[in-house]
Order: C-alpha cells, then structure tokens, then sequence
C-alpha cells in the first residue's frame, strides 16, 4: 500500500514539474537529440562556464545565452562558429575568444617558436575595443617599418580593424612570404599613415646575449629576451650559463617590446634568478589564490637591472613584477603595459578552440596591475631609436642601467 501512495505521489509530482516547466516555457532539449553543431556549441559554452574568471558572465544569464543561441538554425560548421562567437564576445573580453581550427594551430605554433607574417604582436584594448600593437618582434618587417607599441592599426588592406576579431586581423596579415599587406596606422600625436609591409618568416629565437666590458676589469652580461615561448627557459639558462663561464660581473635583462607568451615559460625563468620567494600569485572567480614558488639555488646572484617600457607585457611583467618584489632586481624604462589577466587554451572536438581568460594575477607583494603596468625603480623616457642602436650609446635606457650597475659592481668589489 505504503508503495502504491510513493508511486502515485511521484506520478503527480511529475505531472506538477512538467507542468510548470510548459507554463514557463522551458523546454528541456536531451543531449542526444542535439545536431552535431549545436553539441560543438554546447562544449564551448560548458567549458566558459566551467572556467571563466568572471563568475557573473558580464552580468547575464549565462544559460539563457545557451538556450537563445540553440534555439537558432545551427547548419553547419560555419554557422555553429559564428553562434560560439556570439556567445563570447557577450562577455565583453577581448582576450576570451573563438579560434577555427586554423587560427588554433597557428597559435599553437606561434608558442612553439615559429611563425611567418609581418611580425606583429597585437591587442584589443580593453577600454576602446582598438586594435593596438602590443610590440613588433625584433628584425621584423614591422619593427624596420618602425611601427611602435601603443600604435593602432585603423585598416588592413583597407578593411577597417573595427568589426574585426583579433584572430580575423592576425590571420589578414599572414601570407605567403614576398607578399605585400598594407596596415593603416594611427599614433598618438601624429598624422594617420600607411604603412606597406612585405611579409617574411619571423625569426622567433627568443634570447640574445653577449659579454660586455665595463670599467675596473667587470664585465656585463646582455640578455635580450624577445617573448616567452616553449624554447625560452632552455635558451635563457644556456646563456646564463655561458656567461657565467666567461667572467660575468652583473647583467642587463632586456624585456622592451617583450609581449609575454607562456605563463609557465615566466615563471621557469623567474626561478633562474631567485633562491626563494613568491613569484605570482594568481586569482580564480572564486577568490582562491594559488602561487608560484622559487625553489632554488638560482643560477646567478650577480647584480641584475631590468629595462622594460610601454611593450613589456603579460609575462613580462610577471617576471619583472617578481624580482622586482623580491629585490632581486632594479627595474629601469617606463611603466610597462599592463596586461594582468592570464587565458588557458582549451581544444574542442572538432579542433577549432578557445582561449579564455582563467585567472587574474598578483605580483609578490600583491600588486594587480592590469590597465596600470609596473613603475619601474628609475624611470627613463627613451626617444625613437632603430634596431641597431639597441645597447649602443644611443640608448638612453641601456646607458642608465649600465650606470646603475656599474655603481652596485665598484661598491661590491670595495667591500
């Protein structure tokens, strides 16, 4: 009896439950019934969901996003990229987005250490939603072009950049190499131009050092690190080490234009110049803070000067921020970009993917620097100069951090 009036009980239950559900309108679609296309919408709108930093959606309804978004036709491949499109650039963040299988495996490339275009780092702003340049790679046709961080590119072969994706614009200047792109370029101060650039393989080794003499017989080793991608731990410890061997006394580590890249990649190179201390601190959308250590030894104690400016970004800075913080390091230059958000990679079933922004992080001493950069200890403007006057006497910014140290070398070997 007692299990008649549980079976009629739970049968009136049901009825009340789909009852509401018809009243509200709510339509409760099973996961087997969804078109290939709707289920690879479905995977990207499960993994933001699970991961993304902001737990508001930019203040919506995350699963209303989902249910409009289904409700559309959904044909193809095509159309199921422009319905997950839609869905991300609802969250109003230019570093959360789309990539089609093509754009995926460029970007994965481009980490790995190889690339081909006009050499480019690029950038929505957050407050203007412009397309601004990050920094020109070293050597590039960009960089002897003489396009510099913070400028905005207007069009691309005419297409204004306003309606297009950072994916969109990136992949309009790729091409075959001898090809020409034509970039339309606005600065702050200055007449808009057009710049035209003949694409070519962009060297992407990421480390350039050499021994330099100073006075009393010290001499300097020079690090230019150009981006953090998968080769740059491996490079960066080499050139330590070799320098090390031949009688370094001090060293410059140069992160101008350095865009950032790998996360782990900064933190792997942080350790090179630490004993112990907080590297990042890094902030989910549940407020947990989780943090990188410097285990030890590091592979040199030998005073160290950073130059950073308006280029140095992301994973630069959180290497900077790092011995900064920890007083490893004197930072020189200006105050450096301010990109303080941290995006995981994430592949979906079809190999299309999605970046999307995971965590925010803090320096050592718990700076958040996203839209305000780091200050650097000397603050020294540095006029327009060209590749080969980097660390020359044309280089302001490389001549205050040679004097800087220079000072710390004469008052360690005095004591």
């Amino acid at each position: 009896m007692g299990f008649m009036q549980n079976k009629r009980f739970f049968q009136v239950g049901l009825s009340l439950f789909l009852l509401l559900c018809l009243t509200l309108g709510i339509f409760i679609q099973p996961a087997s019934a969804l078109t290939h296309e709707q289920k690879l919408v479905s995977e990207a709108w499960r993994i933001v969901n699970r991961t993304y930093l902001d737990d508001t959606f930019n203040h919506q309804n995350w699963a209303m996003v989902r249910q409009k978004t289904l409700e559309k036709p959904i044909s193809n491949d095509k159309a199921a990229y422009t319905a997950i499109n839609g869905m991300i650039k609802s969250l109003g963040d230019p570093f959360t987005r789309f990539l089609d299988p093509e754009q995926y495996r460029s970007l994965q490339v481009t980490t790995s250490g190889e690339l081909t275009g006009v050499g480019l780092q690029i950038a929505q702003n957050p407050d203007t939603g412009r397309l601004e340049v990050v920094a020109p790679i070293d050597g590039s046709p960009a960089d002897k072009a003489g396009i510099k961080p913070r400028d905005r590119i207007i069009k691309i072969e005419g297409i204004t950049t306003d309606k297009l994706t950072l994916d969109e614009a990136a992949a309009k200047m790729r091409g075959p190499i001898g090809s020409f792109v034509t970039l339309l370029i606005e600065r702050d101060g200055e007449e808009q131009k057009e710049v035209q650039l003949v694409r070519d393989r962009i060297e992407l080794n990421p480390v350039v050092a050499e021994l330099r003499p100073i006075d009393k017989g010290k001499s300097i080793g020079y690090i230019r690190l150009t981006q953090f991608n998968a080769n740059a731990p491996a490079e960066l410890s080499q050139a330590i080490s070799s320098l090390e061997k031949k009688g370094a006394n001090a060293y410059i580590l140069d992160l101008r234009n350095n865009p950032g890249g790998l996360l782990q990649a900064g933190i792997e190179i942080a350790r090179m110049w630490l004993d112990k201390g907080t590297i990042v601190y890094t902030v989910n959308r549940q407020g947990l803070q989780g943090d990188f250590e410097s285990f030890g030894p590091a592979l040199t104690d030998d005073p160290l000067v950073i130059l950073v400016n308006q280029g140095t970004a992301s994973a630069s800075e959180i290497l900077a921020g790092a011995l900064q913080d920890n007083r490893r390091a004197t930072l020189v230059g200006e105050t450096t970009f301010g990109k303080g958000l941290i995006q995981s990679l994430f592949e979906l079933s079809d190999g299309s993917g999605l970046a999307v922004t995971i965590a925010k992080y803090e320096t050592p001493m718990h700076h958040d620097i996203h839209k305000l950069g780091i200050k650097p200890d000397q603050e020294v403007h540095q006029e327009s100069i060209n590749r080969d006057q980097v660390g020359t006497n044309a280089d302001l910014q490389y001549q205050a951090a040679v004097e800087t140290l220079t000072k710390k070398s004469l008052v360690a070997g005095a004591a």
